[in-house]
């Protein structure tokens, strides 16, 4: 197959804060407990690794950041201004920029969200889960439902006016009421985003080695038709799997990701991808995954290290991949159809550097079926395959 010619999408920023004050059972991300965050070492770690990434710009500016973690706001506004600083100045922004600082309710204090927002973050992912303090002791958060609650009116207070909400269904013995209860209480509340998803088990996490009891298949399924219904009701409109956005504050930063757009991870296990125009191909970059060995990278730890020894070991400070040229169609595809509207099918061809037509043999099946739109100006899901999406991914 001959190298596709790649057109550069948009540009964003992943920063990756991997401390929290508690693991939780259900969280495979890479994320550490510490009652000792290297903030000052870890702060100029990042800078350098933002450099370190510069020739991957390629004349674009950020159209978005999120500092996800963990629980990026442990660390101080400081520092989270510090990274906003240097992002704008050794890349730049967008008019627009959209700026998310995920949160833990149980971290909120007034003077710091006040200072957050100064530091440039206009947009906070608050990560509440439940408001139910039966189902907030299962999950294991450290916040209570009174601080979920509060949370909404410090981050407003503090000058936040694009708040999203986290929130988890399908919980450890969890009825239909209860999770119906928890959109009604979001809803009040008034968030701009509210970011609703199963649980899942994943594997190496507290759940998997422990299994919890689980809502049988035939309540997650009124779980859900409650919920679509309750949130439709409320002018929370679906455009993504589990993302629900009011008055049209839709992700951009995730929105990014699902269109196949590009963006630099910085952090301890941080991901990237990278449109290499030049070398017609993509790249997918994944940072060290430990702490420990992704701050051994820094130039002060090599510095001090090379005096200290004639033996010096450097940590491989990423793994690096190509994504093979005939992989290319279903790595789009996965993303761009978990978007309620899909995406204009002319991605397809500048992102991929395919033309769709490689793509007919599969897609035409599906549109039959009722599963796929017919591909006049764009790619996307009927509302019928919107709920069988697995469906149509395996058989791409």
């Amino acid at each position: 197959m001959n190298k596709p010619l790649l057109h550069l999408p948009p540009l964003s920023l992943y920063v990756h804060i991997p401390w929290c004050i508690k693991k939780c059972p259900y969280c495979d991300f890479n994320s550490h407990t510490s009652n000792d965050i290297p903030e000052e070492a870890y702060l100029n770690r990042l800078i350098e690794d933002l450099q370190q990434d510069q020739h991957w710009i390629a004349g674009r500016k950020l159209h978005s950041i999120f500092f996800g973690g963990g629980t990026p706001s442990l660390f101080s506004a400081r520092s989270i201004g510090k990274v906003i600083e240097a992002a704008e100045k050794f890349i730049g922004f967008e008019e627009t920029i959209e700026i998310t600082l995920e949160a833990n309710p149980g971290t909120f204090e007034q003077e710091k969200f006040t200072d957050f927002f100064k530091s440039g973050a206009n947009r906070l992912s608050i990560g509440i889960q439940s408001f139910n303090p039966m189902h907030l002791k299962t999950l294991g958060r450290i916040h209570s439902s009174g601080e979920a609650i509060n949370s909404i009116g410090i981050a407003r207070k503090a000058g936040f006016d694009n708040i999203n909400v986290d929130l988890m269904h399908g919980l450890p013995e969890q009825t239909v009421l209860e999770a119906s209860d928890d959109i009604r209480q979001a809803i009040d509340l008034g968030p701009s985003h509210i970011s609703w998803y199963q649980l899942t088990i994943e594997p190496n996490t507290v759940f998997y080695r422990q299994p919890p009891p689980l809502p049988v298949d035939e309540t997650l399924a009124d779980i859900q038709d409650e919920g679509m219904s309750l949130l439709s009701q409320h002018k929370y409109f679906q455009y993504e799997i589990s993302a629900f956005s009011k008055n049209n504050r839709q992700s951009i930063h995730n929105k990014n990701y699902w269109s196949f757009g590009d963006y630099i991870g910085i952090g301890a296990g941080a991901h990237g991808k990278f449109t290499d125009t030049q070398n017609s191909q993509i790249l997918r970059r994944q940072k060290t995954r430990k702490p420990e060995d992704y701050l051994k990278n820094s130039r002060n730890a090599l510095d001090t290290e090379s005096q200290n020894s004639n033996n010096l070991v450097k940590v491989p400070s990423y793994r690096e991949s190509i994504v093979e040229t005939a992989e290319l169609p279903l790595e789009f595809l996965m993303n761009a159809l978990r978007l309620n509207d899909g995406v204009p099918k002319t991605f397809f061809e500048h992102y991929t550097g395919l033309p769709l037509a490689t793509m007919e043999k599969q897609l035409n099946p599906l549109i039959k079926q009722g599963l796929i739109e017919q591909l006049d100006t764009r790619i996307k899901t009927t509302e019928l395959g919107q709920r069988f999406l697995n469906t149509i991914l395996s058989q791409l």
